[in-house]
């Protein structure tokens, strides 16, 4: 199910009247109270924008930012009663958008959230305009689009999350030639302490998008024991 704004917060009845306000002014709103329910949440729900609080009953709205900036691209805007500077530093430093202190004006949050959730509409367009402008030329294009983190394949764009954007580009800027499974970690991941099953879900989730049978892919191929190719004409 798709809505516009997410919000994660233990305050049960202050995320509540929150999503009940912005529903008023037809923001379709969901909430829930931890970092758990947050994942679970997106792995079956869209959002175009989070509000986000640090003090969660399960975990760190900290560490929780850090997560969903490795898989999405989206407005995160923390929510906190924490004062300090140091926290909205961090927060702003490890991808929040903004950071709104506690207590908040419902009218001032709502006023951010419409900010946000126009910039989100225009870059739909603009990505939609930009599919439109592919002519017959760019039907066998492969293209990778880094501004929206999608790539351009036979005239069609396909959504890409971070890793596997960040994943495709590095093959892309080696294709035709055998990457190395320590290379992949060290320019993906920025380590190689990651084990072979991270990369092979990333492998799995990019052929599932580009390849016609994922189980026999035409562009993404495995080099038994060493790594992968992204083999191009």
């Amino acid at each position: 199910m798709y809505y516009d704004c997410l919000i994660v917060d233990d305050e049960t009845e202050l995320a509540k009247m929150t999503a009940e306000y912005f529903e008023m002014f037809d923001i379709r709103t969901q909430y829930v109270d931890s970092a758990a329910s947050c994942f679970d949440f997106l792995k079956e729900n869209e959002a175009d924008m989070i509000l986000l609080d640090i003090n969660l009953g399960d975990g760190s709205g900290f560490d929780v930012c850090k997560r969903i900036r490795e898989e999405y691209q989206l407005p995160i805007l923390f929510i906190s009663a924490r004062q300090s500077d140091d926290d909205v530093l961090i927060a702003l430093s490890i991808g929040g958008d903004d950071y709104i202190k506690k207590p908040y004006s419902l009218s001032v949050l709502l006023a951010k959230v419409k900010v946000n959730l126009k910039r989100v509409e225009q870059l739909k367009q603009l990505n939609a305009a930009g599919d439109k402008k592919s002519g017959p030329e760019e039907e066998d294009a492969f293209v990778l689009d880094e501004p929206t983190m999608s790539l351009i394949l036979k005239g069609e764009r396909i959504a890409l999350k971070a890793k596997e954007f960040a994943l495709l580009k590095c093959l892309y800027e080696h294709r035709n030639t055998i990457v190395t499974k320590d290379k992949l970690f060290d320019e993906v991941w920025g380590d190689n302490f990651y084990s072979d099953g991270t990369l092979n879900v990333h492998i799995r989730k990019l052929r599932e998008k580009l390849e016609e049978d994922p189980n026999e892919p035409c562009y993404i191929k495995t080099v038994w024991g060493t790594g992968y190719m992204l083999e191009l004409k």
